[in-house]
């Protein structure tokens, strides 16, 4: 045994928390309790990032105007997306793609402005902020599910919009719309492929070996 290795019951519950992680949409109006939310942010805060650079800017809705705001942007882009997606359109308009007026608590994570200072690791791949930063949602997103919440994670926006209405520096780059909160139960199975829009496939399909599979 590798004297590394957690116990088996931490392992598995580790991995039952990855297998059960949901992107909800459905969630009840209860309050998040204030000590988990700060479990929740430090959890995030302790991701990995590259060149330690710590990206990630958490901004706390609080103001019922300005989620009332957000949603209105983001039902914008709900419709510019269905438009885009052609054939499907009416289908993807039946969709629930986010819960911003029902969730407990509303958080935008963002990416700072001057991020050019930091060379380290980003020289020839600057993208490695938002990768850092996707991997802070994903702490936050597993320990939310240990606690019993549901998060969504929310792409549907215009981020020069959001910014603009958060007044944030220029330069920096809203990259998410979290919506967190108690939900009455978690999906069974990814609420896409819940509602038959894509599916899941094997990992099979996404492994090679010394080179991309011909």
């Amino acid at each position: 045994m590798n004297k590394h290795c957690f116990e088996k019951a931490e392992r598995l519950a580790v991995y039952r928390a990855i297998a059960e992680r949901r992107d909800m949409r459905h969630f009840l109006p209860d309050v998040v309790d204030e000590e988990v939310l700060t479990r929740l942010l430090s959890a995030a805060h302790q991701a990995g990032s590259v060149g330690l650079m710590q990206p990630w800017r958490f901004i706390r809705i609080t103001s019922t105007k300005l989620r009332q705001q957000i949603h209105q942007l983001v039902e914008q882009e709900r419709v510019q997306t269905a438009k885009a997606l052609g054939e499907r359109e009416d289908e993807f308009m039946t969709l629930k793609v986010e819960g911003i007026l029902e969730c407990g608590e509303l958080l935008v994570v963002a990416l700072p402005d001057e991020r050019e200072a930091h060379i380290f690791g980003r020289r020839t791949l600057p993208e490695m902020d938002v990768a850092s930063c996707a991997c802070a949602i994903q702490n936050l997103w597993l320990a939310a599910r240990v606690e019993g919440l549901g998060l969504g994670w929310v792409s549907l926006f215009d981020p020069e919009a959001l910014a603009q209405l958060l007044q944030m520096p220029e330069g920096s780059r809203a990259i998410a719309i979290l919506c967190l909160g108690h939900v009455e139960e978690f999906y069974k199975k990814p609420m896409l492929e819940l509602e038959k829009w894509a599916f899941v496939r094997p990992l099979k399909e996404f492994v090679f070996e010394n080179g991309w599979e011909k």
